[in-house]
Formats: structure tokens, sequence, C-alpha cells
């Protein structure tokens, strides 16, 4: 906060500043910490600063109005720049602006209020979007349920979900950890809450705090997603006023032919999957992958798919990398098949060999949503207790780096897409 009074302050006096830019490349070989860049730029624009992001350019590279505060931020934090003259800048945009590139200079606006939805209490895995949001030094709200069922969700322009279970089954662990504390304890908690907020299942509950997320987007936030909170969202939402819970996750039977009575019209992303019924198997349906795959670990890599940076920027940003191939990496849900993946919903990544979609992306109402598949980009396949991935070890992390591009355009000055 002290810092950006002092850079407030160096605003008003000053207007050298407007004469040169800090310059982020994005690239491979020129660029030392691609995550904390992303930091940077969020920075700059709580600061107030005008800043652009050069789609297909450098990697994907920033331009930031210059200021001593966050050139001093880049060299505390690690991030390559380069301060570049106003004229050094207007080259670079008319080289975008020429019709026949394929890339394009988006203004970021505004700093997005971001929630993570998460369990307050500490769980025996780790969180990648957390983990990368501390790791950039970008602030962030935890949000559970009982913010979600207040409305506090308004407040917010951006929204990640954690590792949830929204279909109240208890992230399907039964079969393997049913006798492990941390499960026994988690189910009493989850309990304990629904019946606090005035419900008589888990389920039911979880179900209300889907239908609030729903609704969030619908009105216009941007939400994100990975892992099993992709799946068991949609899942919840299609089984609205259907019992698929077994005994063992709410006391009773689930409901005879339960699969009949699924809406896939309530979903987001998903169509024409199969609830998995056993109870003891870590699967919820079809949509997952992970069961299904046939990629051995050292070939294990998904592509990100090119998009019109002029006409299409929203997918074209949320693909910036510098690189066009990304290493896979495991999860409960680890990718998604493709023919369960509605067709106005755009795949942003996908490992063609084994028709499978990484990384999807859609519109509902006025709002929009990202399905990024698998637990941890830099931990091929994390395991509950197995240590969190020190970030320190991965500062050019490509799957960690889309988790990124999600928390950034919001800030985008908002253009109509064509796709």
């Amino acid at each position: 906060m002290k810092k950006l009074i002092i850079l407030f302050t160096l605003l008003f006096i000053s207007n050298s500043i407007w004469a040169s830019f800090i310059y982020v490349p994005m690239n491979h070989d020129n660029q030392k910490n691609h995550l904390k860049a992303y930091g940077i730029i969020y920075f700059s624009l709580e600061a107030g600063l005008k800043s652009k992001w050069l789609l297909n350019y450098d990697g994907g590279a920033f331009l930031i109005e210059n200021n001593k505060i966050v050139e001093n931020e880049c060299k505390i934090r690690g991030v390559s720049y380069q301060i570049i003259s106003d004229a050094k800048s207007q080259l670079i945009l008319q080289e975008i602006s020429s019709p026949s590139s394929n890339k394009e200079a988006v203004t970021l606006e505004k700093a997005p209020k971001i929630a993570v939805y998460s369990p307050k209490d500490k769980m025996p895995w780790d969180d990648a979007v957390t983990m990368v949001l501390t790791y950039a030094e970008i602030p962030f709200d935890v949000i559970y349920d009982k913010e979600v069922l207040a409305d506090k969700l308004l407040i917010y322009e951006w929204l990640h979900l954690h590792h949830e279970d929204f279909t109240g089954q208890y992230g399907r662990f039964y079969g393997s950890f049913r006798t492990a504390p941390w499960y026994i304890n988690g189910k009493q908690r989850a309990e304990n809450q629904a019946k606090d907020l005035g419900f008589n299942k888990v389920s039911q509950e979880k179900l209300a705090v889907a239908k609030k997320i729903r609704d969030y987007v619908i009105g216009g936030g941007f939400m994100f997603a990975m892992c099993s909170a992709t799946d068991s969202f949609d899942i919840a939402l299609s089984a609205e006023g259907v019992d698929i819970a077994e005994a063992m996750f709410d006391g009773d039977a689930s409901e005879p032919n339960y699969q009949s009575k699924i809406n896939y019209n309530k979903t987001f992303a998903f169509k024409d999957y199969q609830l998995i019924r056993n109870p003891t198997t870590y699967e919820f349906s079809t949509i997952d992958m992970t069961r299904k795959r046939k990629v051995p670990k050292t070939s294990d890599y998904f592509s990100l798919v090119e998009f019109s940076a002029k006409w299409d920027p929203v997918p074209t940003m949320l693909t910036q990398n510098h690189t066009t191939l990304v290493k896979g990496f495991m999860g409960q849900t680890t990718s998604f098949d493709r023919n369960t993946v509605k067709t106005n919903v755009l795949v942003l990544g996908e490992n063609k060999v084994n028709r499978e979609a990484r990384y999807i992306h859609g519109t509902k109402g006025k709002g929009m949503f990202t399905f990024y598949g698998g637990h941890d980009p830099e931990d091929y396949s994390h395991r509950v207790g197995d240590p969190k991935t020190e970030l320190d070890l991965h500062p050019t992390s490509p799957g960690y780096r889309l988790i990124l591009n999600n928390v950034l355009f919001p800030a985008a000055k908002k253009k109509k897409q064509k796709t």
C-alpha cells in the first residue's frame, strides 16, 4: 500500500514518465520469470498506469508506462524488462497493427478483484491457482460456501474454483481414504456446515452454491476452474432435483435410473456423459479421460490452438505462451473427452492423438468460464499428501502461465468476439 501511495504521488508530480515505457518480454529466451511478470502487470494496473498486452508478439509481451517504482519492482521480483522510448513503442504498435500480422495490442484497464473459492481449513493437497497467485504476488480473497450463499461474489470480477466436489460425494475419495482421519473430519465439517446453512444434505448445499456461481457468471463474472471443480460443477447443475449420491455420502440410496434424469441443458461445458455409479470408483463420469488415457508420461504434451488475435482476442489472450506445446499433468479430472464437450465451447488446448481437450473456454450469459484439466502443471501425478510444488524452481512454467492468462484477461478492454 505504501508503494502505491508513493507511485500515485510520482504520477501527479511529473509528466516525464509518459515519454518512455517499460517493456516486459515474454518469450523463452529473454524472460527470467514469466510468472512474476504477471504480478508486475497487476501491480501497475492497481497503480493506475496504462498497460498493453501485445498478443502473439514476443511471447505475449507487455508494455507499461514507465515509472521508477515499477522498474524497481521488476528488479526486486527478478522480472526481465527493458526501458524503451515512446518512438520505439510506436514502432512496435505499428508493426502489430498491420492487417497482415496475427498480432494485437490489447489495452489493460483495471486490475480485477479476485476471489478463490476454497475451504478455510488446511487440506492434504495444494491448489495450483492459490500457489501461483501467491508466487506472482497477486492479491486475492479466500471465500467459501457461506460467503457465496450470502452473495459476496458480486464484489469480485474473477473467481477460481478450488478442486471442489459440487456433487456432495466428498471428492469420491471413499474407496481409498474412508478410514483416513482427514477424510472423516472433512466429511463431518461439511455436514456441520450444511446444517448451519440450513440444508439437510451436503449435496443440497453444494448445489445451492453451484447455482449462485452459475448466476454470477451469467451476470457477467469470469470463472476459472481446475481438476474436479470442472466436471463436478456441471454434474451438480445437471442433476438438480435428482439424488445421485449413495448412502455412504448422504445417508440414503440414490434414485433408481438417475442417469435418465440428467439435464445437459443446465451445464456450462459438457453433454452426453454417463455418471459412474460405483461409489468406490475414484471418478465422477465419462467426461474425464484419466482412466481412458494411453499416453506415456514421456510423450504427454498438449498443444495450444492458435486464434486470430485481431478478431478473437479473448481466446488469444488465454493461450499466450512462450511455447505452443505444454507438458501434460494428471489430476482427478485430467482432461475432457471431446465427445462430451459442447459444440459451442472453444477448445484452447488439446491432445489430438488421445482425442482429449485439456483447456476449454466458453460464454454463459454475460460472463465467461475456463476449465483447465489436471491438478498441478509441474507435478505430473500429484497425490494426496505429496509435498507442494516450489514455484521458485519453475519460474517459466508454461502450464502455470495459462492460469495467469486467465487472471489477467478480465482487465482487458472489451472487444466483441467473432468466433
